[in-house]
C-alpha cells in the first residue's frame, strides 16, 4: 500500500520564500455563495484539494455550471432557489465538514429531497448542531443519532429565526446566514465569536444586507434575506492553518529563516501566531493590508530556542481550533509547563484531535495530563528521538499526518507515517514544499 512515509533525517538550515495554497474556508464559501448568485463569479488560486473539488463537483450535480478556465475557475450562478436536480439527489461531501454543513444551509428553499454523506471520519461527526436551526427555519432533515447520511428538503415558506450559537462554531453560524439568504425577513444570531470568513464575504462582496454588533463576549448578527445579488470575483489569500505547519518547520529547526507570502490574517484566525509569540518565538508581520474585508499579511519566521510555556487563555480556542495539534508540539520542546483548557471541541474534528495529541505526545516521551476538555503538557527544551515511531492515522486527518512529518523533521528518529493520502483532503502539495525547503523524504514506501 503505497500510503505511508519515511523520514529518518532533521531538516537542514534553510532560508526561504514559499507561497501557501489558497484557504479552503474561503474556496468552500466562495463556491457555494457563486453558485447562489445571478451571473459570472471568478475565483482565482482556488484551492485545488480534494474537500473543494467534491464541492465542485456536488454544485454540478445541482444544475450550477462550473468550468475551470486556464488560471482561474469560473461559476455562473443560478440565483437563490435556482437549483435544479433530480429528486433523491445523493451529494458526497467527503471529508468537509464545512462544505457538508455550509450545503445544508443552502439548501434550505430547496424543495426536492437530497441525500448528504461523507467519508467514514464526517459520518462520525455531530450534525445536530445544524439540523436544529435548520428545522426552526422550516427544512425537513431526517436523520438518525444526528450524524451523516442525512437527507434534507427545504421550504418555499421558510420563516426567519432568532438563534443562540453558543458553540463557537462557524460553520453553523454560517450554515444559518446562508439559509437566510433565502428566508424573507431577518434573521438574527446571537453568537460567541468564531471565524467571519462568510460575514465578510457576504458584506464586502456580495452588498448583502448584515449588520454585526460585538459585544463583550459574542456578536449579535442581523440579516435580511430574500435578496438576489450578483455575481462577483474573488482572489483566495493564502491558508493560514497550512502555513501554521512551516512556521512551526522554521521555529523548531536550526538557524532557518521562512517567508510566507500573501497569507490571509483575519483576526479570528490569527491565535496560532498570538500563542506562539507569547511562547517567545521570533514571528514578524509584514505588509498587512485589507482585501475585501479579510486582512492579508507576510509572515517571517526565524528559528527560535529558549522557548517557554504557556498557560493558553479559553479567549484563544475559537481563533486556534485547527492549529492546536501543531502548537502542541511546540510546548513538547518549551521549558515548563503548557496547559489548554476549554478545548473539547478538538474532540469534534476530522479525528479526536485532543486524544491523538496526547497520545502522540506521551509515544515521544512527553509528560501529559488530558482530560476530557484540557491538556497539560511538560515539555523538554532537550527533547530528541532516537528510536522509531510508527503513525497509524487511523480517520485519516490530513492535520495528525502533517503534524506527524513536521516532528519527524524537528525531533530526530526514525518515523513511520502512514495515511499520507489525508493530506489530498486539504493540501495536496505539502511534502512537495517540504522538499522544496531541502527536507529528505522517502514517500516511496511500500507496506
Amino acid at each position: 500500500m503505497k500510503n505511508c512515509v519515511l523520514i529518518n533525517s532533521l531538516i537542514p538550515r534553510f532560508n526561504k520564500v514559499l507561497d501557501i495554497p489558497g484557504d479552503k474556508s474561503l474556496s468552500i464559501r466562495w463556491i457555494l455563495l457563486a453558485s447562489q448568485a445571478l451571473g459570472k463569479s471568478k475565483a482565482f488560486n482556488l484551492l485545488e484539494s480534494e474537500d473543494v473539488l467534491n464541492a465542485i463537483i456536488s454544485m454540478r450535480k445541482l444544475g450550477v455550471k462550473i468550468i475551470k478556465r486556464d488560471d482561474y475557475y469560473e461559476i455562473n450562478g443560478v440565483g437563490l432557489n435556482g437549483f435544479e436536480h433530480k429528486n433523491n439527489l445523493k451529494i458526497n461531501a467527503g471529508n468537509s465538514g464545512t462544505f457538508a454543513r455550509l450545503l445544508c444551509g443552502s439548501l434550505a428553499g430547496n424543495v426536492k429531497y437530497v441525500k448528504v454523506i461523507g467519508d467514514k471520519s464526517l459520518s462520525k461527526r455531530d450534525f445536530s448542531r445544524i439540523v436544529k436551526p435548520l428545522k426552526l427555519f422550516g427544512v425537513k432533515i431526517k436523520t438518525k443519532n444526528n450524524k451523516l447520511p442525512l437527507t434534507i428538503m427545504g421550504s418555499r415558506y421558510l420563516r426567519p429565526i432568532s438563534y443562540n450559537e453558543v458553540k463557537g462554531s462557524a460553520q453553523v453560524k454560517s450554515a444559518i446566514l446562508i439559509a437566510a439568504l433565502n428566508t424573507p425577513g431577518q434573521t438574527i444570531i446571537k453568537s460567541k465569536f468564531s471565524r467571519n470568513h462568510t460575514e465578510l464575504m457576504m458584506k464586502n462582496c456580495l452588498n448583502i444586507n448584515l449588520k454585526s454588533k460585538k459585544k463583550s463576549n459574542f456578536e449579535i448578527i442581523k440579516i435580511i434575506g430574500k435578496k438576489n445579488y450578483k455575481n462577483f470575483n474573488y482572489k483566495i489569500p493564502g491558508d493560514i492553518s497550512s502555513a501554521a505547519f512551516f512556521i512551526v518547520l522554521t521555529i523548531l529547526s536550526n538557524k532557518s529563516t521562512l517567508k510566507i507570502k500573501n497569507v490571509n490574517f483575519n483576526k479570528s484566525r490569527t491565535g496560532v501566531i498570538e500563542i506562539l509569540r507569547k511562547m517567545g518565538a521570533k514571528i514578524k508581520i509584514s505588509n498587512l493590508r485589507n482585501y475585501k474585508g479579510e486582512r492579508l499579511a507576510d509572515i517571517e519566521v526565524v528559528s527560535s530556542k529558549n522557548l517557554i510555556g504557556i498557560k493558553c487563555p479559553r479567549s484563544f480556542n475559537t481563533k486556534t481550533i485547527d492549529e492546536f495539534l501543531i502548537i502542541f508540539l511546540v510546548c513538547a520542546k518549551a521549558k515548563g509547563v503548557s496547559t489548554f483548557t476549554g478545548i473539547s471541541e478538538l474532540r469534534q474534528k476530522e479525528s479526536d484531535r485532543l486524544k491523538i495529541g496526547a497520545k502522540f505526545l506521551k509515544s515521544i516521551g512527553i509528560k501529559i495530563e488530558e482530560k476530557f476538555d484540557s491538556l497539560k503538557i511538560y515539555g523538554n527544551p532537550e527533547l530528541c528521538i532516537n528510536k522509531q515511531i510508527i503513525i497509524k492515522n487511523y480517520l485519516k486527518d490530513h492535520r495528525v499526518f502533517m503534524m506527524s512529518c513536521i516532528a519527524a523533521l524537528t525531533l530526530g528518529g526514525n518515523f513511520k507515517i502512514y495515511d499520507k493520502n489525508s493530506i489530498n483532503s486539504s493540501f495536496p502539495n505539502f511534502l512537495m514544499l517540504l522538499k522544496k525547503l531541502g527536507a529528505k523524504i522517502d514517500n516511496r514506501y511500500i507496506n
